[in-house]
């Protein structure tokens, strides 16, 4: 199905944005949480069917094909009216309470490095991942409850011909937390080092494999790829950065050098403050990083003065000042952040994602106020920042 006028313009704001040039606005879109969706829908009162990238006409999308090791239906240990426990192809057990809004862990197959040196994976090439319908961790279990996702190739297929479609992959620390949990990452890499080390080596190459399968199976309606790694929290990493660069910083960049070959550019999507690394991801050529967040300390228009034209900057706009739903206060922290878009090189978004606790009319406001304050030149006014 060929493009429309209007996603091709989408694709050349997001193209000459990430290349540091003013395109004629900042592009802008997000994460969604389901729980946000259909507060939004009852207080604009839109229909059922009603959602955010559609109605917005946003900029950008992100999928996620079967990223799970095993391919295979989730095992439903209990379910009732208000929760359900499954093990899912990562081969953890989640505890989804359908009023909670995200899973609890509450056991992991691999639970001894002996268990998960011996652990092996189902063909990343596998057709199945990206080409049929079926049950997967990430599409499934979440801040909703999903069985049998649709195949991955048809969801970028519906997509294609009005956004800009990304397709994305773990790194290896996001695999970790789903196949061991974060408190054996953290123990195992004190209590066994090279061992563990050995174990990344074998998961960033399943994942490196997914990237190029992924490419392949989507037969060019790719437009770029985000990578998911979560290192950090609100104050610094969580663990040491020698241990990031000696063992997860290779798979990182291998994942870029694909992507490039493709000419898709890479997002880096990782949560808190990973300042003492972010050289780092400039270094491999990550094109632009999120979600730089603000309750960690992150702020693009002080890392747009430190670093220039050298990475792009998406997200960082303070999702609990939009959650306050002040008007105001939005206002204040939206047209502030837009200076970070000068020359280009920043993509308005949350500095996580959209939650159930941001009001609809909230974020109705957002995408109205960047829509008339984030067209080329930026007039900003009070809140101009010189960034020189």
């Amino acid at each position: 199905m060929e493009r429309t006028s209007n996603c091709l313009a989408k694709l050349d704001r997001m193209n000459r944005t990430l290349r540091h040039e003013e395109a004629d606005r900042v592009p802008i879109s997000d994460f969604f949480w389901g729980g946000f969706v259909r507060r939004w829908r009852q207080e604009l009162g839109l229909p059922d069917s009603a959602e955010p990238y559609t109605y917005y006409d946003l900029d950008w999308i992100v999928t996620n094909p079967n990223l799970d090791p095993h391919i295979r239906p989730f095992q439903t240990i209990r379910e009732d009216a208000q929760e359900v426990v499954v093990k899912t192809g990562f081969g953890g057990t989640l505890r989804k309470r359908f009023d909670y809004p995200m899973p609890e862990y509450m056991g992991f197959d691999v639970s001894t490095i002996e268990q998960l040196q011996a652990f092996t994976f189902d063909d990343p090439w596998d057709r199945r991942r990206y080409c049929e319908a079926g049950d997967n961790q990430i599409a499934g279990v979440g801040d909703g409850f999903t069985r049998n996702s649709p195949a991955w190739v048809e969801t970028v297929r519906s997509w294609h011909p009005d956004f800009p479609v990304y397709g994305s992959t773990l790194e290896c620390s996001e695999c970790l937390t789903r196949l061991i949990g974060q408190p054996n990452t953290l123990i195992w890499m004190g209590m066994y080092p090279e061992e563990l080390g050995a174990c990344i080596n074998r998961i960033g190459e399943f994942y490196l494999e997914t990237v190029k399968a992924q490419i392949d199976a989507a037969g060019g309606m790719l437009d770029g790829f985000v990578i998911w790694g979560d290192v950090a929290y609100t104050r610094t990493m969580l663990f040491s950065p020698a241990y990031w660069r000696t063992y997860f910083k290779p798979w990182v960049k291998a994942m870029i050098d694909v992507c490039h070959k493709h000419h898709l550019p890479v997002i880096y999507h990782g949560c808190g403050n990973v300042e003492l690394i972010f050289d780092d991801f400039i270094e491999i050529g990550v094109d632009a990083y999120n979600p730089l967040e603000a309750k960690a300390g992150l702020d693009a228009v002080a890392l747009k003065k430190r670093y220039g034209t050298t990475i792009a900057y998406c997200g960082n706009n303070n999702i609990q000042i939009w959650e306050t739903g002040d008007l105001e206060l939005i206002r204040r922290d939206v047209l502030r952040k837009l200076n970070a878009a000068k020359g280009g090189g920043f993509i308005f978004q949350s500095d996580h994602s959209v939650s159930r606790g941001v009001p609809g009319k909230a974020y109705d406001y957002i995408v109205r106020l960047v829509r008339e304050y984030g067209r080329y030149p930026l007039r900003l006014g009070e809140f101009d920042v010189p960034m020189i």
